[in-house]
């Protein structure tokens, strides 16, 4: 768990979430959106929240195995809710959950998450120090913790392949 000295924030603090309509544009020649605008989307909703945490600018480093569940369609709402999950010295782990929204019937579908790490910068892009994560809930624990197992899982694998 986050216990050094650092300023704590809690998740809720930081956390956002984007809305926007899919347009015909959007989509392939199935008539399901690009998994690109997704992930575009997914990635301004994660660097709103990353932002909002370090109080300062934020780069992506990575975004973690996403699939899929089911496809977006023209007209439907898609909404990224991002939400900080686990903070080291200088980067965050973000966790991302997409839902897409029938404007007309309200009816939603759950159709993908996706963790993101952003690195907080300075001057000369530069990475610096963030605040620590206050983790009031189990839920917050939860997620820390797990954030913690992916970071691990994530060095490990680099570590192997070199």
């Amino acid at each position: 768990m986050n216990t050094d000295e650092r300023h704590l924030v809690s998740p809720e603090k930081s956390a956002s979430q984007a809305t926007q309509l899919m347009m015909p544009g959007d989509v392939n020649n199935l008539g399901h959106v690009f998994g690109g605008v997704v992930l575009s989307l997914v990635d301004r909703a994660a660097a709103v929240t990353a932002m909002r945490h370090a109080r300062g600018p934020c780069v992506t480093v990575s975004i973690d195995k996403v699939d899929f569940k089911e496809p977006i369609y023209s007209g439907e709402l898609v909404t990224c809710s991002a939400r900080i999950n686990f903070v080291g010295r200088t980067s965050m782990e973000v966790g991302v959950k997409v839902v897409a929204e029938h404007p007309i019937t309200g009816v939603t579908r759950h159709t993908n998450d996706c963790f993101l790490t952003f690195v907080a910068v300075g001057e000369n892009s530069r990475p610096v120090r963030v605040p620590g994560l206050q983790l009031s809930t189990e839920e917050d624990k939860r997620r820390f913790d797990e954030g913690s197992r992916r970071r691990q899982a994530r060095k490990e694998l680099a570590d192997e392949l070199g």
